[in-house]
């Protein structure tokens, strides 16, 4: 009698083994019922909506200046008023929506409004110059703009400037007298009105891959370029604050930083806290004794902001002790922590100190813990969970290299920082040549300059680029210089950062003279009346010099300039200004 031999596990025609069709195996999975429900379900606006009547009752965002909470309930209505508010005044799904706001409710309903109607929002920093509003609005060409009347001069000098005109221009009053709205604005709360009359929007329906959000970040001109962001990053930014915090309904933030920021909107801001179900609470203007004594008045769980604001944090609490026991971390962005800042923080503020490390395209990609500190204090962490991050070799020629081009893990070896996130946008809207020099084969080339050592701890040594960081937002020498160059009075012009304790890089430049009567107090005049140059983009330190280090062909050598900044500082040789 013939046996056959017996079947071999895992192959087609077995017990338990996914077969082809037509065999007799188990059937071969069809993962199209997922698929569907996951690419049209998995969306931002699906989970905050969730939260509307799981957590109807729970306070959602709380506003310190006028006192008034919004329950989930309650937020949810007003949401879907405004974004009903919008599609009056002639907003359809997929237009953007470009808004310069302060932290503060409008802000936040704004970012869930312009998703319940399927549009796409747009903050932008409300710091820029008219010059680069104008750039914003003429890349996007926004239905809507929406500003802040604090800023209603620099905002009419922008709609001056720009080509293309919104069709409507919407007002949030600043509460402050004098601040006059500009003529034939709408206020913001006349579209919440207009909402309440009309029926429900249909539900969004662009799915995991459409655009919710876009924010603007500089590019190698120094003017702002468009960075966009989907529902699958919405969501999976989210997930990943509220892994790593780690962040629950019970918690309430309060993010020091502008939320115009990726870190100020995602890090412990509107995005993952609305998602989780917790309180999101506003601050116009940081101010350190108001937000420690928020801390102690309404029992907020995490505080998150630039190493300047747990300095002053630090200090205020010193001088008034507050009963900051309701923290459970306070999370830092924007620069590394030296560990003397650290340990300060620590015994001061809360033991449970954190830092993000990333950028406007990936958000954090690396996170140092508290059990991190102090013993690795100035290094950016490790990757965080869903991401891969990498340091590649850099080759003098310009080349970059391959992502398994690796610098050795010994802590010496300089290289840049390769991220690959599920968080990151993978482009830039409209700038093709951008997109192709920074993303490759799936990772995003940052730019900064860093070590790691064997257990992958990241320590950065400075930007590729020489891009400046100071105070938290970044700053780039060639627009600087351009401005500066001119002036009639000036020759040529190197911007480059010096260490500061308060500023993380102090804006520094060095001038040589056209006019030998030229000051520093008219360089000052100068850049604080330029249309293209925000004002925190001017330099804060001057020095006049004859000539500046430059390559054979003729290139400034930033990197040597920036040592010589902080030598300079140190022995009293910049001029500063205030």
């Amino acid at each position: 009698m013939h046996t056959d031999p017996a079947p071999t596990p895992g192959t087609p025609g077995t017990p338990g083994a996914s077969g082809t069709p037509g065999s007799p195996g188990t059937p071969a999975y069809d993962p199209a019922a997922f698929r569907s429900v996951f690419e049209r379900n998995f969306t931002y606006w699906s989970g905050f909506a969730r939260n509307t009547h799981r957590y109807a009752d729970a306070t959602a965002l709380y506003d310190p200046a006028t006192g008034r909470g919004w329950t989930y309930a309650q937020l949810g209505r007003d949401v879907g008023r405004l974004a009903a508010g919008l599609a009056a005044v002639g907003v359809r799904p997929g237009d953007l929506v470009v808004h310069q706001l302060l932290n503060g409710p409008e802000f936040a309903l704004l970012y869930l409004a312009t998703q319940r109607l399927g549009a796409v929002g747009s903050p932008v920093n409300f710091r820029l110059a008219p010059g680069e509003t104008a750039h914003v609005l003429d890349s996007g060409r926004p239905a809507v703009y929406v500003h802040d009347t604090s800023l209603t001069p620099a905002a009419g000098r922008a709609l001056e400037l720009a080509e293309h005109r919104p069709g409507v221009v919407v007002h949030v009053d600043s509460g402050a007298p004098g601040d006059a709205p500009l003529p034939g604005s709408l206020p913001f709360g006349e579209l919440l009105s207009r909402g309440a009359q009309l029926p429900p929007l249909p539900e969004p329906d662009a799915g995991i891959y459409g655009e919710t959000t876009r924010l603007y970040t500089s590019g190698t001109t120094g003017l702002p370029k468009g960075v966009p962001l989907n529902n699958a990053t919405e969501v999976l930014s989210a997930h990943d604050v509220i892994m790593h915090f780690p962040l629950t309904p019970e918690d309430r933030t309060l993010n020091m930083t502008p939320w115009f920021h990726r870190g100020g909107l995602y890090s412990g801001g509107p995005n993952p806290v609305f998602y989780v179900g917790g309180e999101v609470v506003p601050l116009r203007h940081f101010d350190a004794d108001t937000v420690l004594d928020l801390v102690e008045q309404r029992g907020l769980t995490f505080l998150i902001g630039a190493p300047t604001n747990l300095e002053r944090l630090a200090d205020a609490q010193e001088a008034r002790a507050r009963d900051l026991s309701t923290l459970r971390g306070i999370v830092t962005m924007g620069a590394p922590l030296g560990r003397a800042a650290c340990l300060r923080y620590q015994r001061v503020l809360t033991p449970r100190i954190f830092n993000g490390y990333g950028t406007t395209e990936a958000f954090w990609n690396t996170f140092l813990r508290p059990t991190d500190l102090p013993e690795h204090a100035g290094s950016a962490g490790r990757a965080c969970t869903d991401d891969d991050v990498a340091v590649v070799r850099v080759y003098e020629d310009g080349r970059r290299a391959a992502p398994d081009d690796l610098a050795a893990k010994d802590g010496t070896e300089i290289g840049e920082v390769i991220v690959r996130s599920p968080k990151s946008a993978y482009g830039y809207i409209g700038r093709p040549d951008e997109e192709a020099a920074n993303y490759r084969d799936g990772w995003l080339y940052i730019g900064d300059l860093a070590t790691w050592d064997e257990q992958e701890y990241v320590t950065l040594v400075g930007r590729r680029d020489d891009m400046i960081l100071s105070g938290g937002e970044n700053v780039h020498p060639v627009q600087v210089e351009d401005v500066l160059t001119e002036h009639p009075g000036i020759a040529d012009a190197v911007v480059v950062g010096a260490q500061d304790p308060e500023w993380g890089q102090l804006v520094t430049a060095y001038v040589i003279r056209k006019d030998a009567e030229l000051t520093v107090a008219d360089c000052e005049r100068h850049c604080r009346s330029h249309p293209m140059l925000a004002a925190y983009k001017r330099p804060r330190a001057y020095r006049f010099v004859d000539s500046f280090p430059v390559t054979a062909t003729g290139k400034k050598i930033h990197y040597l300039l920036r040592e010589q900044a902080g030598h300079d500082l140190a022995e009293g040789l910049l001029e500063r200004v205030r």
